[in-house]
């Protein structure tokens, strides 16, 4: 596992994995990993945690959208919760709120996947 991703577990049929640090290409790298070796498993549903990351870059985005692209293939969805205010708007300006969830909770975002 990265030094970025510090957790990832599983909870009613969904990956959740927590980050920390800067989500730029070896952030995004390291969260396609798991989700790529996840959905080889049969697994379609994601939740990131992004208390930790403060700051992303549009290489960690990119990989992000590809992550989502593969999703859609197997009818899958990814989300994300606990975004720094500059990450939220970040998202929304790059568009990946329209293909995926942001949610404020981990409970919210379990429910709601």
């Amino acid at each position: 596992m990265s030094g970025f991703i510090k957790s990832t577990k599983e909870e009613n049929q969904i990956v959740i994995i927590e980050t920390d640090g800067y989500l730029n290409n070896e952030g995004g790298e390291a969260i396609s990993t798991i989700c790529y070796e996840k959905m080889n498993e049969g697994k379609n549903k994601f939740l990131i945690n992004m208390a930790g990351t403060k700051v992303v870059n549009s290489i960690g985005v990119s990989i992000l959208i590809e992550i989502i692209e593969k999703l859609q293939e197997v009818d899958g969805k990814i989300g994300y919760y606990n975004l720094a205010p500059i990450v939220s708007k970040t998202f929304n300006i790059m568009g990946l709120t329209k293909y995926s969830t942001v949610f404020a909770t981990e409970e919210e975002a379990v429910s709601g996947l």
